[in-house]
């Protein structure tokens, strides 16, 4: 029975160092579980330390590095980010180039043809787009009756005169840079969206 109790009274002590030992105080910041975690190399894309002796007096890295370098050895002149090859266009998931016509080109604009495939679920899209950015001022039929636009007056009616025979090209230019008390929307709307919200107007709110 004495040595039972011997050997919990040693387990027990060696419990309690190793919890004490892991604790941290003052300038003592006791031991660190994975300090891999706790110390990951965060690569900032356009500014990098490539001084490997930085913050090493705070460093528990396991590449032995000091805790501040963050080059990528890998890339060119230790760089994290790498350039795009000269004269590239980033296009995305339709293939589309920068939107690039002016504010005054509504010429150019009517032969821009909508690259978004139309299908359902782009009308849907389209629809609850239309909902949260247009029905405001041009209401929910697009009869310039919303809320805001009978405060404001003189909102677009578009499903009548004119506008009925607006190319996708002209109404996305006007949703993308604005046009009379209609302020431009670039900014707020990503241009795949904004193509979805024009398949929507032609298609359902001028629907003859």
């Amino acid at each position: 029975m004495k040595i039972i109790k011997s050997i919990y009274l040693v387990a027990l002590s060696a419990a309690s160092l190793g919890v004490v030992s892991c604790g941290a105080s003052g300038d003592d910041q006791g031991l660190e579980y994975a300090p891999q975690m706790y110390h990951s190399v965060a690569y900032e894309p356009l500014t990098q330390i490539q001084n490997e002796e930085a913050g090493s007096w705070l460093s528990n890295r396991e590449d032995g590095k000091g805790e501040f370098f963050n080059s990528n050895v890998h890339n060119p002149h230790n760089m994290n980010m790498r350039e795009p090859v000269a004269n590239t266009v980033a296009r995305n998931q339709y293939d589309m180039l920068p939107y690039r016509l002016k504010v005054a080109d509504l010429e150019g604009a009517n032969a821009v043809e909508n690259p978004v495939e139309l299908t359902d679920q782009v009308l849907a899209d389209g629809k609850r787009l239309f909902t949260q950015y247009c029905s405001p001022c041009h209401g929910d039929g697009g009869q310039g009756d919303g809320k805001v636009g009978e405060v404001i007056g003189g909102v677009a009616n578009l499903t009548g005169g004119a506008y009925i025979n607006l190319t996708e090209g002209h109404i996305f230019h006007v949703i993308t840079h604005g046009k009379g008390r209609m302020g431009a929307h670039g900014s707020q709307i990503s241009p795949e969206r904004r193509w979805k919200i024009v398949h929507y107007v032609k298609q359902e709110i001028q629907k003859q």
